[in-house]
């Protein structure tokens, strides 16, 4: 690669997206340096143009869907080598110290860092992450395919396989968004009994091709009548952000049933225990995962035929991505390209 790459970085928070030249990095001890081949522009990517989230130190390139391939390797690095595609999502690494992770638990890790957060992320030719950090990309799944499967994939196939649904339980995705349209193929090909629940009578056409086998019209329906009259929800996977919509399926889960919590609403979920002490409903929410849950991810994804629908942009016009993802109109997921 040539001595310098292009970056869009924001210099203070509230500022603009500034495409800018800068000297290419050099990996240090631990880490990798990927050259970047497609990142996706996620919601969370406001922490950075917004600001807000604590100890956010500037000029900062956000992104954290990032998919490319390691050109070259830190002093240290052993099992990563130039050449092999990889992946890095919101898990950005951990220390391997704290007590968390020396029970198994990095994604709690205590000094958790978050590509495009605690360091330099996607939105850029290359950038430097640490081997924790890294998933690797199947071969025959393209970069900007991958690239939002290394947040909104892994968070909610994660969620899924975790949860205690098994194949032939009724399964609900509450939102058909950028999440969403991937929970749905995913509870489809892990055998689940597929609901889909978004607002509008237009979305059904969607759900369906995306492989539920019922859809729900929030506007016009009753949400947990319905999923009462189909057995009830073993598992509600609420994609959205919107606290209300989170509470009106609480009644339509089976006993035992798990509302999983996925969107961050800024409104609370609204619940009796009534509703959940008589029939042992839980309610629960879930992170993203770890580098070697996007990797299984992204492996289960390629192998079960499961991609996102996403719009293309090159680099330079990640301001124009990110308003787009901003105003809902994306369908689903915008991926800014390098042309590497």
């Amino acid at each position: 690669m040539a001595a310098t790459m292009r970056a869009v970085q924001v210099v203070s928070a509230g500022g603009p997206f500034e495409l800018v030249t800068r000297p290419l990095p050099e990996p240090g001890a631990g880490a990798v340096r990927v050259r970047v081949q497609a990142c996706g522009v996620c919601h969370s990517d406001v922490f950075v143009k917004a600001g807000g989230w604590p100890g956010l130190t500037y000029p900062r390139v956000p992104g954290h869907e990032v998919a490319g391939v390691i050109d070259a390797v830190g002093p240290g690095v052993t099992r990563w080598k130039s050449g092999q595609r990889v992946g890095v999502g919101w898990f950005g690494g951990n220390c391997g110290h704290c007590d968390p992770c020396r029970r198994g638990d990095f994604v709690s890790c205590q000094y958790l860092q978050i590509c495009g957060i605690s360091y330099d992320g996607g939105y850029a030719e290359a950038m430097i992450a640490p081997v924790t950090a890294l998933a690797l990309i199947p071969a025959d799944l393209d970069a900007v395919d991958a690239a939002p499967l290394l947040c909104a994939g892994v968070t909610t196939f994660n969620a899924l396989r975790r949860s205690a649904a098994r194949a032939g339980d009724l399964v609900a995705v509450l939102g058909i968004g950028g999440l969403g349209h991937l929970g749905v193929q995913y509870a489809r090909k892990m055998g689940f009994r597929t609901v889909a629940i978004a607002r509008g009578a237009d979305k059904g056409p969607l759900a369906r091709t995306l492989g539920a086998h019922h859809y729900i019209d929030s506007a016009t329906q009753n949400v947990a009548a319905e999923l009462t009259a189909l057995g009830g929800a073993t598992v509600v996977l609420s994609t959205v952000t919107n606290g209300a919509a989170m509470t009106a399926t609480i009644d339509g889960l089976a006993p035992h049933g798990t509302l999983i919590l996925l969107g961050v609403s800024p409104d609370p979920v609204q619940v009796h225990p009534g509703q959940m002490v008589g029939k042992s409903r839980t309610v629960h929410g879930h992170p993203s995962g770890t580098s070697m849950d996007s990797q299984e991810t992204l492996g289960f994804s390629e192998l079960s035929g499961v991609r996102p629908m996403v719009e293309r942009m090159p680099l330079e016009r990640a301001s124009e991505a990110y308003d787009r993802m901003m105003s809902g109109d994306a369908r689903f997921r915008v991926v800014l390209t390098t042309g590497q």
